[in-house]
């Protein structure tokens, strides 16, 4: 009697123990991760993004310039630049242009070759020095002739590689976007709030971005035909000061 009854309990342990294995593989994937529903990613609210945008004019001309120079030596290459470098620094102090303002972008003293067919390889010839500068230039009716003078003191050796315009102070264009963004936002909340037969709530969630460009452009600095009473023109134009916002807002 007692070992039918012992039996018996063993038996029942072991189904036991089965179902307990057979719910566990049921409740894993493949790789033994727990399988989870996560109900926080159900919303209920209204998604929405606005655009704030606001036209200027840029106060601010960032002139990339300096001069290159070549000879057969790095030191009369050398020599040669730094010349007319401090022609041009001199000029753009000497037009109100502050030192602060002035900033080394680039120098580099590099070899000039020639591929020697007889020989097959190549050749040393000389030595190129280069020195660029980016200036900026906050009297914006003075840019031209500010060109004009620079290119004149650097002479051949001058090099003007472009020009950008840009808006030095934009935190107050900013916070006009900033409220015609948010403005754009709950219009648009608003309005599929009504097409859905919903009560608009209070915004939860707000994330932003700016965007100023930085417009760029080649300068061609006055031909000489043109005579010495013309200046080199030039016209900063407008640009555009935006602020995208997302905007999450909650339903009534």
């Amino acid at each position: 009697m007692k070992t039918k009854v012992l039996l018996a309990l063993g038996t029942l342990l072991i189904l036991i123990m089965v179902g307990l294995a057979g719910c566990s593989s049921q409740g894993t994937a493949g790789n033994n991760q727990p399988i989870t529903i996560n109900t926080a990613n159900q919303q209920t609210g209204i998604w929405v993004n606005g655009e704030g945008k606001v036209t200027v004019t840029p106060d601010v001309a960032s002139l990339n310039l300096g001069v290159s120079a070549q000879a057969s030596t790095v030191v009369e290459a050398t020599s040669q630049a730094a010349a007319a470098m401090q022609k041009v620094m001199d000029t753009l102090k000497g037009n109100g242009i502050a030192e602060k303002d002035i900033q080394t972008q680039y120098f580099s003293i590099q070899q000039v070759t020639r591929w020697d067919d007889k020989n097959q390889q190549e050749v040393v010839i000389g030595y190129r020095v280069s020195n660029t500068v980016i200036a900026k230039i906050r009297a914006m009716d003075k840019v031209g002739a500010i060109i004009d003078k620079v290119a004149e003191a650097g002479g051949d050796l001058t090099r003007i590689n472009g020009i950008n315009f840009s808006v030095d102070k934009p935190e107050q264009y900013y916070t006009q976007a900033r409220e015609l963004a948010m403005n754009n936002a709950k219009a648009k909340a608003e309005q599929m709030a009504k097409l859905a037969g919903i009560n608009l709530g209070k915004a939860t969630y707000i994330s932003e971005s700016s965007y100023v460009p930085v417009r760029n452009y080649p300068v061609m600095a006055k031909d000489s035909a043109m005579g010495e009473s013309a200046t080199t023109s030039i016209t900063p134009g407008e640009t555009d000061v935006t602020i995208n916002v997302q905007v999450y807002y909650a339903i009534q």
